[in-house]
């Protein structure tokens, strides 16, 4: 596939270069190398973006039925589909993820659509009996324009499940990519354009956090913001926010441990364990980074999982093997830091990935690493690394691995791994997490499926209707007719 040496911003429908003519360079982490360019847009250009939203919401959106809404979102899903190997390539190029994970995080942004698209109209309020002679509504409506901050781990699934619900629930959308992930966020907008979507209803401005996502997260016409990144940029969005009075959903970091007991089915959880942790490199907020494993069976598991680590196979994206690279060269060098401090520190390598022969010497790769043994207080224990890393832990009984579990600043999700159906039940409710995987492990689970954290993995929910229903505020109308 020729990838076009140059990309442009979406605004009001058309295609727009920065308004200071500046851009930034993406690099192919596989490689190292620069293959195109986005705009460094800032202020004016967001300025621009938020002011076609509005006067899209005005004239055109608030006024379109849900059904219709609806029906436009579906076929945009739909042609996602037919675009999945174009999409799937640029995903690849961008982020360094294996083509096959990158088909599978398209094929779940077409889904995001489908499922919004058909609940766009059964998004509905509920009446109220209060008094005598009066009717009491309680209804739904949009915010109204909605900002988007998304990260560069999952560009098309992150956009599909934060502007698929906007859309279906009434609302305009300016979305801020990730400087390291704008390809597929641009060409999806565009293919919007395509499947009917009306200009200004959907708008991507490029460019660097610290410029064009500030100046969205602090905009006094944006009502709404739906962020996914670090604890620290969430906390910084919500204090912009804040200012204003807005509304905002936080989809933060994540320290999740995986628990497996010695009645668990180690044939089905060993591989799950292991995919958890190295799914696009290790680069997710629901990375399964801890696995917490009954003593009695810890020298068996470990050895198990270790095995299966040094089994793995890294190498570029295009080339579809275990694990790609991690997105640039500063997440490389930080993942790289803390896997070299935990040695310096004495932890033990039980398992570690190889790098394939040929594969480029700039790619920005870091080789799965599982450590042993790990101490509950160590930095590799308690902070996210964001790379295919995986400490280990030996517990006794249900006690300690809860304990264990909790013992960190997040809340993201958790898998337990056990047939006691008594058990399954307690852990799932001793466990602080937003959500927790039994006998499975879905790293954020289903589209259908509430998705969030507690403590510092942020507040709000995406996915499923609850996520729909974020994109609303309720309004009270009371008639008194006698």
């Amino acid at each position: 596939m020729s990838i076009p040496r140059q990309h442009l911003n979406l605004i009001d429908g058309q295609s727009r270069p920065a308004a200071s003519g500046e851009v930034i360079e993406v690099i192919d982490p596989s490689d190292g190398q620069v293959f195109t360019s986005i705009p460094r847009g800032a202020d004016g250009d967001i300025d621009a973006a938020v002011n076609a939203a509005h006067d899209a919401f005005r004239r055109v959106w608030r006024n379109q039925t849900a059904t219709d809404r609806g029906r436009i979102l579906s076929r945009l899903a739909a042609s996602i589909l037919a675009h999945q190997d174009e999409l799937s390539e640029l995903e690849c190029r961008d982020t360094g993820k294996p083509m096959a994970q990158a088909r599978v995080d398209i094929a779940a942004c077409a889904r995001y659509f489908e499922f919004y698209g058909g609940a766009a109209d059964k998004l509905h309020g509920e009446t109220i009996p209060y008094t005598a002679g009066s009717t009491v509504m309680a209804i739904r409506v949009p915010h109204g324009v909605t900002g988007h901050i998304i990260p560069w781990n999952y560009p098309a699934q992150i956009f599909g499940r934060s502007v698929g619900a906007s859309l279906a629930a009434g609302n305009c959308c300016v979305v801020k990519p990730a400087e390291d992930a704008c390809l597929t966020p641009l060409r999806v907008a565009a293919l919007a354009l395509e499947c009917g979507l009306p200009p200004g209803v959907l708008n991507v401005v490029c460019g660097l956090g610290r410029e064009a996502g500030a100046a969205l997260a602090a905009h006094p016409g944006i009502a709404h913001i739906s962020f996914t990144g670090s604890t620290e940029t969430g906390a910084t969005v919500a204090e912009a926010a804040a200012r204003r009075h807005v509304p905002v959903t936080l989809e933060l970091g994540g320290k999740s441990p995986q628990i497996v007991f010695a009645d668990a089915d180690l044939g089905q959880a060993v591989p799950v364990i292991v995919n958890a942790i190295i799914q696009s490199a290790g680069q997710t907020c629901t990375a399964g980074s801890r696995v917490l494993i009954e003593r009695s069976i810890y020298a068996e598991v470990l050895a198990q999982i270790g095995a299966r680590f040094d089994a793995l196979r890294i190498g570029p994206g295009l080339s579809d093997l275990d694990c790609g690279p991690l997105v640039n060269r500063r997440q490389q060098h930080k993942v790289m830091g803390m896997i070299e401090s935990a040695q310096a520190d004495g932890i033990r390598i039980a398992g570690q990935g190889k790098l394939v022969a040929g594969a480029p010497v700039d790619g920005c790769y870091v080789l799965p690493t599982l450590f042993a043994d790990v101490p509950a207080g160590h930095a590799i224990a308690q902070k996210e690394i964001f790379g295919p890393v995986l400490s280990a832990f030996a517990f006794e009984g249900e006690d300690e691995a809860a304990e264990l579990a909790n013992g960190t600043d997040f809340g993201l999700t958790a898998g337990v791994w056990t047939r006691d159906g008594g058990r399954q039940l307690r852990m799932a409710h001793a466990i602080e997490a937003g959500q927790v995987f039994i006998n499975n492990y879905g790293a954020g689970g289903g589209i259908e499926l509430p998705f969030g954290g507690m403590k510092h993995s942020g507040y709000g929910r995406e996915k499923a209707f609850e996520g729909l229903r974020g994109f609303t505020t309720i309004k009270t109308i009371a008639i008194k007719h006698g």
